[in-house]
């Protein structure tokens, strides 16, 4: 197996997780509906990483950003559940 073939492998495998990559439409579309609504400190999504499950889950690194007089910013992870049928959650933020 090539090297190609093994990464598009990795890639597909039910229940694995595959490597951060550039966010495409689908994936900004998902954090904003389960963001829409969240106050207080700001994220920015840089990359994504995806698992299938019953429903598919998402693993955002962002730059987090809280406003004040002294602005504060940090990495995190975003992670994200969206169910078959319903809206996308948030699940957990990790400060990194």
């Amino acid at each position: 197996m090539t090297t190609a073939t093994t990464d598009m492998a990795m890639d597909t495998i039910c229940g694995g997780w595959t490597r951060y990559r550039a966010l495409n439409d689908k994936d900004m579309r998902v954090f904003n509906a389960a963001m829409d609504g969240y106050v207080g400190v700001a994220y920015q999504p840089r990359e994504v990483a995806t698992q299938v499950v019953s429903g598919i889950n998402y693993r955002y690194k962002c730059d987090a950003t809280l406003p004040g007089p002294t602005v504060m910013q940090w990495e995190a992870i975003v992670e994200i559940y969206e169910p078959l049928d319903g809206q996308p959650c948030v699940m957990s933020i990790h400060k990194i």
